[in-house]
């Protein structure tokens, strides 16, 4: 068993620094080398002084031998070509969401991953927090019995805050649309629990960020399950100064489920034929990007993952196969889109 997995994180922004910061709080991960493209002294990583900085990831993958993982985030538009580099030097790749910005591009990961023998692990950590724990639980158990309908609304606020001149937030190549970037996490989670869709219908709007991004900022979808029942999701980020939730709800024969809070991190509402609701553990906090907020700041359980796959005690939560059909049903969404 290999006694500390080594990492190394590409892309040293607010959620690169957290990445490396679990790493350094887990005792069998050790940090090895960080990467941007900016300088180290821009980025304030002065909880890391003695790790080795590179501004360029093919240096860094060329010189830093030792590596069993490489942890990606970076802006959206380019994880899947910097998981290709990585995987081609031999080594495991953490994705943060979204895998990619295509399904073609997921697939050539896979691809990729499955010649190296490689694990690739897919960052969607809203699946760590309490009450998905929980909906996952009483699904697999049968206790909602038939499903009949999943209405998912996810009303976040992203203004000029968010989407400052010059970033990468906004633009089509990099950012790819705000399913992406910002609701990525809680598709994932329909998906999880309910599987794949199909007959969607969808109308998506730029509302009042034309100035802003290259995309729309707000929609209304409607599909079927392909395991049966119906669902719907209606999304945006024009809500006024501050989110207001991201919920989902969920009407079965023996009963009525709702996630709710700003983060789907919370129980509202749960009515079950002959079910007595369990007291949950309190769910971790957002993170917290000063002006605006995200989902659950649940890293270390990603971290954890990845150390306890890769010596050999634990199975990967969020794979390549379902990293790729999140993609694939944000692509199918947009492509609907009227």
């Amino acid at each position: 068993m290999i006694d500390k997995i080594k990492f190394a994180v590409v892309g040293c922004g607010h959620i690169g620094k957290r990445h490396a910061a679990m790493i350094a709080n887990n005792p069998h991960a050790e940090l090895l080398a960080m990467c941007d493209t900016l300088n180290k002294e821009a980025l304030d990583l002065s909880n890391h002084p003695d790790i080795a900085f590179y501004n360029n990831l093919d240096e860094m993958l060329a010189t830093e031998k030792n590596l069993h993982v490489v942890c990606i985030a970076t802006p959206n538009g380019l994880h899947a070509s910097q998981a290709l580099k990585v995987l081609e030097h031999n080594h495991h790749v953490v994705i943060e969401k979204p895998m990619g910005l295509t399904k073609t591009e997921c697939e050539d990961i896979i691809y990729k991953s499955l010649q190296a023998s490689k694990q690739v692990f897919c960052v969607m950590q809203n699946r760590y927090s309490p009450p998905s724990q929980w909906l996952k639980t009483i699904l697999q158990e049968n206790i909602l019995g038939e499903i009949y309908m999943v209405q998912i609304n996810c009303y976040w606020n992203r203004d000029h805050r968010y989407y400052k001149k010059g970033n990468w937030h906004g633009t089509k190549a990099l950012d790819g649309g705000t399913l992406f970037t910002q609701f990525s996490h809680f598709v994932d989670i329909m998906y999880w629990c309910f599987g794949d869709i199909t007959n969607i219908n969808s109308r998506i709007k730029d509302f009042n960020h034309h100035d802003m991004t290259e995309f729309e900022d707000s929609g209304m979808i409607s599909f079927d399950f392909v395991q049966g029942g119906i669902g719907s999701i209606q999304f945006s980020t024009s809500v006024w100064d501050k989110n207001l939730e991201s919920s989902m709800t969920i009407i079965g024969e023996k009963g009525t489920v709702k996630i709710g809070g700003q983060y789907m991190n919370e129980v509202e509402y749960c009515h079950i034929m002959d079910y007595e609701m369990p007291v949950l553990p309190p769910s971790n906090p957002p993170n917290d990007y000063g002006q605006y907020k995200g989902s659950a700041a649940n890293h270390h359980f990603i971290i954890e993952n990845v150390v306890d796959v890769l010596r050999g005690n634990s199975t990967i939560t969020t794979n390549a196969l379902e990293g790729l059909k999140v993609v694939d049903i944000i692509e199918r969404i947009y492509k609907a889109a009227k």
